[in-house]
Protein backbone atom coordinates (compact mmCIF):
# COMPACT_ATOMS: atom_id res chain seq x y z
CA UNK A 1 0.00 0.00 0.00
CA UNK A 2 1.37 3.27 -0.76
CA UNK A 3 1.69 5.91 1.51
CA UNK A 4 -0.39 8.89 1.41
CA UNK A 5 1.64 12.33 0.92
CA UNK A 6 1.19 14.91 3.93
CA UNK A 7 -0.92 17.86 3.17
CA UNK A 8 0.73 21.18 3.59
CA UNK A 9 -1.78 22.07 6.38
CA UNK A 10 -0.27 19.02 8.21
CA UNK A 11 3.45 19.81 7.50
CA UNK A 12 2.34 23.07 9.10
CA UNK A 13 0.51 21.68 12.19
CA UNK A 14 3.58 19.47 12.98
CA UNK A 15 5.55 22.32 13.18
CA UNK A 16 4.05 22.60 16.69
CA UNK A 17 5.87 19.46 17.51
CA UNK A 18 8.69 19.08 18.94
CA UNK A 19 10.59 16.76 15.94
CA UNK A 20 9.47 16.30 12.10
CA UNK A 21 7.01 13.76 10.86
CA UNK A 22 8.64 10.24 10.48
CA UNK A 23 9.28 9.01 6.83
CA UNK A 24 9.65 12.93 5.81
CA UNK A 25 11.99 12.95 2.57
CA UNK A 26 15.34 14.53 3.87
CA UNK A 27 14.97 18.22 2.24
CA UNK A 28 11.07 18.31 3.81
CA UNK A 29 12.86 17.63 7.04
CA UNK A 30 15.54 20.27 6.34
CA UNK A 31 12.86 23.23 5.39
CA UNK A 32 10.98 21.85 9.07
CA UNK A 33 14.10 22.80 10.84
CA UNK A 34 14.88 25.56 9.19
CA UNK A 35 11.03 26.85 9.88
CA UNK A 36 11.47 25.84 13.87
CA UNK A 37 14.96 28.18 13.52
CA UNK A 38 17.32 25.41 13.90
CA UNK A 39 19.82 26.36 11.00
CA UNK A 40 22.96 24.70 11.60
CA UNK A 41 20.59 21.41 11.97
CA UNK A 42 18.42 21.74 8.78
CA UNK A 43 22.08 22.45 6.99
CA UNK A 44 23.62 19.31 8.28
CA UNK A 45 20.58 17.23 6.62
CA UNK A 46 21.00 18.46 3.24
CA UNK A 47 25.02 18.49 3.35
CA UNK A 48 24.69 14.67 3.41
CA UNK A 49 22.07 14.35 0.73
CA UNK A 50 22.24 14.34 -3.17
CA UNK A 51 19.81 15.34 -5.83
CA UNK A 52 18.17 18.81 -6.75
CA UNK A 53 15.77 18.59 -3.83
CA UNK A 54 18.46 18.84 -1.26
CA UNK A 55 20.59 21.12 -3.62
CA UNK A 56 17.37 23.74 -3.77
CA UNK A 57 17.01 23.43 0.11
CA UNK A 58 20.42 23.99 0.44
CA UNK A 59 20.56 27.13 -1.78
CA UNK A 60 17.52 28.43 0.36
CA UNK A 61 19.64 27.63 3.81
CA UNK A 62 22.79 29.65 2.35
CA UNK A 63 20.36 32.57 1.40
CA UNK A 64 19.34 32.43 5.34
CA UNK A 65 22.53 32.89 6.22
CA UNK A 66 23.04 35.42 4.02
CA UNK A 67 25.89 33.55 1.34
CA UNK A 68 24.65 34.81 -1.92
CA UNK A 69 27.94 33.34 -3.58
CA UNK A 70 27.09 30.30 -1.95
CA UNK A 71 23.30 29.95 -2.43
CA UNK A 72 23.71 30.97 -6.06
CA UNK A 73 26.16 27.83 -6.56
CA UNK A 74 23.58 25.48 -4.93
CA UNK A 75 20.54 27.18 -7.18
CA UNK A 76 22.66 25.77 -10.36
CA UNK A 77 22.94 22.38 -8.68
CA UNK A 78 19.54 22.18 -8.42
CA UNK A 79 18.90 23.35 -12.14
CA UNK A 80 17.10 26.21 -10.25
CA UNK A 81 16.71 30.13 -10.51
CA UNK A 82 18.72 31.83 -8.20
CA UNK A 83 16.07 33.50 -5.71
CA UNK A 84 16.45 37.62 -4.23
CA UNK A 85 13.34 38.41 -2.78
CA UNK A 86 12.01 37.39 0.55
CA UNK A 87 12.78 34.35 2.37
CA UNK A 88 9.48 33.14 3.53
CA UNK A 89 7.36 32.91 0.37
CA UNK A 90 10.62 31.46 -1.08
CA UNK A 91 10.54 28.93 2.08
CA UNK A 92 6.76 28.36 1.04
CA UNK A 93 7.04 27.29 -2.84
CA UNK A 94 9.83 24.75 -1.73
CA UNK A 95 8.14 23.05 0.88
CA UNK A 96 4.95 22.99 -1.51
CA UNK A 97 6.64 21.63 -4.33
CA UNK A 98 8.54 18.92 -2.24
CA UNK A 99 5.51 17.37 -1.00
CA UNK A 100 3.37 17.23 -3.78
CA UNK A 101 6.71 15.71 -5.75
CA UNK A 102 6.57 12.91 -2.09
CA UNK A 103 2.00 12.64 -3.51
Amino acid sequence: MMKRAMTFAEFERSLKTTAPPRGLAPAVAALWWAKRGDWDKAHTIVMDEDGRDAAWVHAYLHRVEGDAGTAAYWYRQAKKPGASGALEPEWLVIVTALLDSEG
